[in-house]
């Protein structure tokens, strides 16, 4: 990614540079507060993955995990 960005910003200096890439930790919620509620979401799934028969039942599933998070 980083090559590419150099190629297409020519002889720009990393500074002036309209777009950037910029790696983040795979888990940072200090970051991003909402991955530890997908965290949260993933880890329910795991544990009820036998009631996820269908796409329906695991969307409910998050709708009512999210609802309790979010009170």
């Amino acid at each position: 990614m980083k090559e590419f960005l150099r190629e297409q910003n020519g002889e720009k200096k990393a500074e002036d540079w309209r777009v950037t890439c910029v790696k983040f930790a795979p888990y940072a919620p200090q970051c991003n507060p909402v991955e530890a509620i997908w965290l949260q979401l993933k880890t329910l799934l795991r544990r009820a993955y036998r009631f996820g028969k269908t796409f329906k039942i695991v969307k409910r599933l998050f709708e009512m995990f999210s609802v309790c998070v979010w009170v």
